[in-house]
């Protein structure tokens, strides 16, 4: 049985993608999901697997160093797929330094642990073992009005969070390049879909909807960005690791570039669209509901994917329409309301009020 080290696995698109890796494998895997529990990271996310046979999960900060190696020297792990990292631009203009130690010590401390445990006495490794390290576009910086990132496209970040990032690929490349460590790294592009925490757009847009709250929109919501659905980016790791040659990088894309204001009116439109008549909600959620606020600082135009080289080497392209996706997407949440109230209770709220009232 093959063993699968997940970390963030509590987390939007690590909860995800235990999900679907559950469903694809069943009882042919174990995962073993470890997170350090922040704001971000809910085992709610996970409440219809804890009692699998093949899932357990394990509390502990990737850059605690003997917690990451007690869990390799416990466990005969095979795969490593890193998602554990702070990932909120706004949260990282205020607080850089937890950025630096979580994105970049923490990746130190899952490559050391990993390269321990894996490595053979005449430098190799023990067949079969990998690491993916799942990263951002936003390495990448800001483009005009066209083209597109490709794996060859030189870095430049231009926030906190995305040099932390940029920190975290450099050492995954550092090492595959040093050490010859088998692994991969992949840069998606913005994720959305079920479980993700409501700091970011489309989630926040939602729940402020439904609520009748005011929608914060950064400058004039000109920005664009490119959407994945998270389930065809867990797809696509899960391709990686069986299939991508080692040491490569593959940008993962959703070929779904929108503004961020075509954003919130599609959101408003489908929430209109999918409550009833009778439902007292619908009658507040328009566009007076949007609300202009100062842009972020630094903020980067326009990020756009290339996913050609995943699609010619593996075979994977985007399933989800955005159009479909935002539907199945605002479905979980009428469908998880609880789930909602319960993440923006308490230091969301504050945080909240901080950033955009």
């Amino acid at each position: 049985m093959r063993t699968y080290l997940v970390t963030g696995g509590a987390g939007f698109i690590g909860s995800n993608y235990i999900h679907y890796m559950f469903e694809k494998y069943g009882d042919e895997i174990r995962i073993i999901n470890v997170d350090a529990l922040t704001y971000a990271g809910n085992l709610e996310n996970l409440r219809d697997i804890e009692k699998r046979p093949g899932y357990s999960f394990i509390r502990a900060d990737i850059c605690d160093k003997d917690a990451i190696e007690r869990i390799f020297a416990d466990n005969d792990i095979d795969r490593v797929v890193h998602f554990a990292a702070e990932s909120h631009v706004d949260r990282s203009i205020r607080d850089p330094e937890i950025f630096v130690r979580t994105n970049v010590l923490g990746t130190a401390v899952m490559l050391n642990a990993a390269k321990a445990s894996w490595e053979l006495p005449d430098g190799g490794y023990r067949e079969g073992k990998r690491f993916l390290h799942v990263s951002t576009d936003e390495v990448y910086g800001s483009l005009g009005e066209t083209g597109y990132f490709y794996e060859t496209t030189p870095y430049s970040p231009h926030s906190p969070y995305s040099a932390s990032k940029a920190g975290s690929d450099m050492l995954v490349k550092a090492y595959m390049d040093t050490y010859r460590f088998p692994a991969n790294i992949t840069n998606c592009s913005n994720n959305y879909g079920p479980y993700q925490f409501p700091e970011k757009l489309i989630p926040l847009m939602i729940n402020n909807a439904l609520s009748g709250k005011p929608l914060p929109v950064y400058g004039e919501g000109k920005n664009v960005r490119d959407w994945l659905y998270v389930r065809d980016h867990a797809k696509a790791i899960d391709l990686v690791m069986e299939k991508g040659r080692l040491f490569e990088t593959y940008n993962i894309g959703g070929h779904n570039e929108k503004q961020n204001i075509e954003i919130v009116n599609i959101i408003i439109e489908t929430l209109r669209e999918m409550l009833p008549d009778t439902d007292p909600r619908r009658a507040h959620i328009n566009s007076s509901l949007i609300t202009y606020v100062k842009d972020r600082k630094g903020h980067d135009l326009r990020y756009a994917i290339a996913p050609d080289k995943i699609k010619n080497e593996i075979g994977w392209e985007p399933e989800t329409m955005f159009k479909d996706g935002i539907r199945l997407t605002i479905q979980w949440y009428f469908e998880h309301e609880d789930w909602m109230k319960n993440v923006t209770s308490g230091d969301y709220q504050k945080y909240y009020e901080e950033m955009y009232l």
